[in-house]
């Protein structure tokens, strides 16, 4: 599994939110969260901007360049 893959999946965990909820946020399906969290597919630049916003992060972090 990728790094991005892990890290999409902690980060919507540590926020006790459902692959339905996160979708709804990002403006997606579950289906799409639950291919990227299974390292399947992964979204577009424009989807990762939105997920690095909502969670706070860089892109570099959510990517596995950089620890934190």
């Amino acid at each position: 599994m990728d790094i991005f893959a892990i890290r999409l999946k902690e980060l919507r965990m540590e926020k006790r939110l459902t692959q339905q909820q996160l979708a709804t946020t990002l403006q997606t399906t579950d289906d799409s969260i639950y291919s990227w969290e299974k390292g399947r597919s992964e979204p577009s630049i424009a989807v990762i901007r939105k997920i690095c916003d909502f969670f706070e992060v860089s892109a570099d972090y959510l990517l596995g360049r950089t620890e934190y």
